[in-house]
């Protein structure tokens, strides 16, 4: 059974799905496995020490005391931005992203915000149909990253 709750950055269980999240994100990059310092790179290149407390929130995924997931909510203003939102590629297909997504959202509605919006690439192809089925829409962009090419927003219903 497959357990969401709360971690805070820099223990064992977020940092290992992270580092599995940023190894996974970079090779699709590359078009081959990243190595040990690309992934490094990747880390410093995308800090997550903010999704806590009431900047953010890190959301961590469990089996039999295994990390197998992760989503992060970071909360700006009156909007919250999701990202590094992962399953384990052994994991996919089994409906732990949308329980990812359904917690991440509750976070959000909890702390008063209706929208939810977050940047990714065409070429994480699982990430965007898991964001369709979820009533996310594509929508202009929002910011100038560089490794995004589609931008989502979904408004949260009360």
């Amino acid at each position: 059974m497959v357990t969401i709750d709360v971690a805070l950055p820099g223990t064992l269980a977020a940092d290992s799905i992270v580092r599995a999240y940023m190894q996974d994100v970079a090779s699709r990059w590359y078009g081959r496995p990243a190595t040990e310092e690309e992934i490094e790179q990747a880390l410093r290149d995308e800090p997550y020490d903010d999704l806590q407390a009431h900047t953010g929130v890190f959301l961590v995924a469990t089996e039999d005391g295994r990390p197998v997931g992760c989503a992060g909510v970071r909360f700006l203003d009156d909007v919250a931005e999701l990202t590094k939102v992962f399953t384990l590629p052994s994991q996919r297909g089994r409906g732990v992203g949308s329980q990812l997504l359904r917690a991440a959202e509750q976070e959000c509605r909890d702390r008063g915000i209706r929208t939810l919006r977050l940047d990714t690439r065409a070429e994480l192809r699982e990430a965007c149909a898991l964001y369709e089925r979820s009533g996310f829409v594509r929508v202009h962009p929002f910011n100038d990253e560089p490794y995004s090419d589609r931008w989502y927003s979904k408004t949260l219903e009360a």
